[in-house]
């Protein structure tokens, strides 16, 4: 099923779909809406406002993504919400629904390849890299791919921040990578963390290993052909942050 589209609060044209279509350059946040609520709405307003400052020169008005926002979701209460902003005539914003995604509760298993995305502060949607190692890493039967620096170093999965815990403390990795919306929810939460290398050979050695994204956090289960370990303690700790985080109104 094609996911219902909009773009500045009405069904797209052809020619309005062109822009987005042909030019791949423009920028994008997606959240997860339950009962027309959302965790870190003004979070997901932020990014988008900082990241079309700095694409494309000029402030994003929060309230008109909002508006956006529900006037695409309709009648839905819950769903995934894409917004997607770019520049044809003018800067557009585009609002896609999708049904409601859940973060996986079996451990996930990652393959690793040595890339890093360009501007990787940015959501923008120059995700060819991203998807070309993700359906790699599937077409092997892992979940998703892990990113690796040149040196072996872990940056982010081709959709999701990695959170590891050492068996002292939750340990972000300080590579170049998004700051994607449920880390920064988790911090706000009140979870400690350190930023710091980490070596992908070292992840088999954490206590337990996390991927956090829109959907929410799963534990890792395996990266390549290592185990990592799985530890309910500490799971129950960081989902209970998050299922901590209120939702608010769009």
């Amino acid at each position: 099923m094609l996911p219902r589209t909009e773009i500045d609060g009405r069904p797209p044209t052809a020619d309005e779909l062109l822009a987005p279509a042909l030019f791949n350059y423009g920028h994008v946040t997606v959240m997860q809406i339950r009962a027309k609520l959302v965790r870190g709405l003004d979070l997901h307003l932020a990014r988008l406002d900082s990241a079309n400052r700095e694409l494309f020169g000029e402030p994003l008005d929060p309230e008109r993504v909002r508006r956006h926002i529900r006037h695409a979701l309709l009648d839905d209460s819950d769903a995934t919400v894409r917004v997607s902003v770019f520049r044809g005539a003018s800067v557009a914003v585009m609002v896609t629904v999708r049904p409601p995604a859940d973060a996986a509760t079996i451990p996930q298993s990652l393959r690793t390849f040595a890339y890093q995305r360009p501007a990787p502060h940015i959501k923008h949607t120059g995700t060819f890299g991203q998807l070309f190692y993700r359906d790699l890493a599937r077409r092997d039967g892992f979940d998703d791919a892990l990113l690796l620096t040149s040196s072996g170093h872990v940056i982010e999965t081709s959709i999701a921040n990695v959170l590891c815990h050492d068996g002292d403390t939750f340990v972000w990795p300080n590579a170049p990578a998004l700051p994607g919306t449920t880390m920064r929810l988790l911090r706000r939460a009140g979870m400690l963390a350190e930023r710091r290398p980490i070596r992908c050979a070292d992840l088999p050695s954490y206590r337990a290993v996390f991927v956090t994204n829109s959907h929410g956090i799963a534990p890792v289960g395996r990266v390549d052909g290592l185990g990592i370990p799985l530890n309910a303690e500490i799971t129950e700790v960081v989902t209970g942050l998050y299922e901590s985080i209120p939702w608010e109104p769009i």
